[in-house]
């Protein structure tokens, strides 16, 4: 006996439980209606998910239930009773709920060869009134389920999920056929949770199923990490970019060199050219985020406008990576230095003629401060006046970047087009650590050649601690 080349997969629920949006953010593209009412959708929709070597992964929109009580009571008192259902005539509009029900269990009937019952995990189980009845519905039609969690909202902290998770584990515990209870948000779930999915959904089919399944789960994932590498290039070309950004300082003249000194000298300002310099570099830094962000948002099949404005929090910790100034050494080395070497020639000589060893220690000092200048800069090779991002400034806009990423990564399509959303604290301190354990913002950590190796290896150890269930299905590092 071969293998099916066909996977069918009906996405069964009580109405307007989110099925279509839920179709949307798997496929990563928008099909059916979506509309905050009862039974938008009223026929049964078939769509490809992934397609590998003849076979075929086909996940069914439905008709949502209603009405569940009654109907699983016109269900018990009938002799056959999903047959004689489904040879009933309901009229479309008038009994719209018994007519959408009779076309969500038709397609589980004769399509489907697993169900993927979707629940909204806003309410609890014992405040769900529908769900027993539909769960006896479901046992009626007598495929294995797969139970999904939506409407979770926001990612929260691993503990905080786990105990809901178990909370409905509990509720669904005597159901024979429920085989796994999985949480999957169409807002914000991430791949690696969808990996979970299509595992359990394998683990619930027949043999010669499973081995199909198998192989369309491994195409799929291949394609999400592909898209997955392609995003942490995109993150990593980004950052060595910004780390390697240098903006020149226009040279202001003499005199303008001159109100530089006396500024930092006696106000600790910096130059109106430094400021300038800096408002350009952190202009492109805006442009530049802007521009990895809106190719995340498309390597991930969503839409939408993409702004990044990162440079304003970063901007108190630029440094200006300039050279030692030799006007200004040699004005502070002769206001300081050579004066007191003027000054002990004077006390050598009886003082008697202490304003010319002033003067000519002044001068003396201001030479060899400005030629100490000259050598330090040609050491560091930074001859001429740029501003540049400081390794702290570095660090801040990688953590950023990979918050962002997560950001994209567990934005479902179905919720519509691409927004801003905040990063949730685990979050955020789940990359802080990822980040120390790989050194990758340490000084000078984004010029080595493995740093886009790190930070790949960084958003992996991420998703690990996010996901520790779907370890298994993350790439190699």
């Amino acid at each position: 006996m071969k293998a099916p080349q066909r996977i069918a997969i009906s996405l069964l629920s009580h109405t307007n439980a989110g099925k279509t949006t839920l179709m949307r953010t798997l496929l990563g593209r928008d099909i059916g209606q979506v509309r905050d009412a009862a039974h938008v959708t009223e026929f049964a929709e078939g769509h490809v998910l992934v397609a590998a070597e003849g076979a075929e992964l086909m996940l069914w929109d439905t008709p949502g239930f209603g009405d569940s009580l009654r109907l699983a009571k016109r269900l018990e008192t009938s002799e056959q009773p999903l047959l004689g259902f489904l040879r009933g005539t309901w009229d479309r509009f008038a009994e719209r709920a018994f007519w959408c029900s009779q076309q969500a269990i038709r397609n589980a009937r004769d399509e489907a060869d697993a169900l993927l019952y979707l629940v909204n995990a806003s309410e609890s189980p014992e405040a769900a009134g529908y769900l027993d009845a539909e769960l006896r519905i479901l046992g009626w039609i007598g495929k294995p389920v797969v139970v999904a969690l939506n409407q979770m909202g926001a990612p929260r902290a691993a503990a905080e999920e786990a105990a809901e998770l178990a909370r409905w584990r509990a509720a669904l515990a005597r159901q024979p056929l429920v085989r796994a209870v999985l949480p999957l948000d169409a807002f914000a779930r991430c791949w690696v949770q969808e990996s979970v999915l299509w595992s359990a959904i394998e683990t619930a089919l027949e043999p010669l199923q499973r081995l199909t399944m198998n192989m369309l789960h491994r195409a799929w994932r291949v394609e999400r990490q592909q898209v997955f590498d392609a995003s942490l290039r995109t993150v990593a070309d980004f950052l060595t970019a910004a780390a390697a950004d240098r903006e020149p300082i226009d040279d202001p003249g003499l005199a303008g060199r001159l109100r530089e000194w006396v500024r930092s000298t006696v106000t600790g300002g910096e130059s109106d050219a430094e400021t300038r310099a800096r408002e350009r570099l952190a202009a492109r830094l805006d442009a530049a985020a802007s521009e990895a962000l809106a190719k995340l948002v498309a390597l991930h099949g969503l839409e939408g406008s993409a702004v990044a404005q990162i440079a304003a929090d970063v901007a108190q910790l630029q440094i200006v990576s300039a050279p030692l100034s030799e006007t200004r050494a040699g004005l502070l080395g002769g206001a300081l230095g050579g004066a007191a070497l003027g000054l002990k020639a004077d006390i050598a000589t009886g003082g008697l003629s202490f304003g010319a060893g002033m003067l000519v220690g002044g001068v003396l000092g201001a030479l060899s401060a400005a030629g100490i200048a000259r050598g330090v800069n040609r050491i560091r090779g930074t001859e001429a006046p740029v501003v540049s991002w400081g390794n702290e400034a570095l660090a801040r806009v990688t953590r950023d970047a990979l918050l962002r990423y997560l950001a994209v990564a567990h934005f479902g399509r179905g919720r519509g087009p691409w927004r801003e959303i905040g990063a949730p604290a685990h979050w955020a301190a789940a990359v802080d650590a990822a980040l120390t354990a790989h050194a990758a913002t340490e000084t000078d950590a984004w010029a080595d050649p493995q740093f886009a190796t790190r930070l790949r290896a960084c958003a992996l150890e991420v998703l690990q601690q996010l996901y520790p269930d779907a370890a298994r299905y993350l790439p190699d590092r």
